[in-house]
């Protein structure tokens, strides 16, 4: 479903302070620099409510604004109307996507569930974006050069 005639798209991870948000803020931000923000509704969450409210992790928002990005999005839970509201629902990984699957009503939705490693060119190899939160900067730095990667991917195959 459009929301406003748009191609929604929702990044999932486990808490919605690392990952998702980072995915949401670069593809955003790939997007307004195409000139095709206008044509996106682009949102994150989390599996999880732990993090419901807060920004993204300090060290996430941090390396963010060293690769020239904004990761200022506040926290929420998925929920089961996500499934109505979005063309496109990527998780980050295989634990998300279990997550999803068994809150799933029907298997029309999980037609628009999808693994961001389908979207990997420079990095085919990876099956996820391995979660930062317990790593160190460079774990954040990881995660950042992959998300760029299914990001840029993504924008090509929605052919905007």
């Amino acid at each position: 479903m459009d929301i406003f005639n748009k191609t929604s798209l929702l990044f999932v991870c486990l808490g919605n302070i690392c990952r998702s948000p980072a995915a949401e803020g670069i593809l955003k931000s790939m997007a307004k620099e195409k000139g095709i923000d206008n044509n996106l509704f682009i949102d994150s969450a989390g599996i999880g409510g732990w993090h419901v409210g807060q920004l993204p992790d300090r060290r996430m928002r941090e390396c963010g604004y060293k690769n020239g990005y904004d990761f200022s999005s506040k926290a929420r839970q998925f929920n089961k109307m996500d499934f109505e509201r979005f063309d496109y629902i990527i998780v980050m990984d295989e634990d998300n996507y279990r997550d999803i699957k068994m809150k799933c009503p029907n298997g029309e939705y999980m037609k628009k569930v999808h693994r961001i490693n389908e979207y990997f060119t420079k990095y085919k190899g990876e099956m996820s974006v391995p979660d930062p939160y317990y790593g160190d900067m460079a774990d954040f730095q990881f995660a950042v050069e992959l998300l760029e990667d299914a990001c840029q991917t993504l924008l090509t195959k929605l052919s905007l």
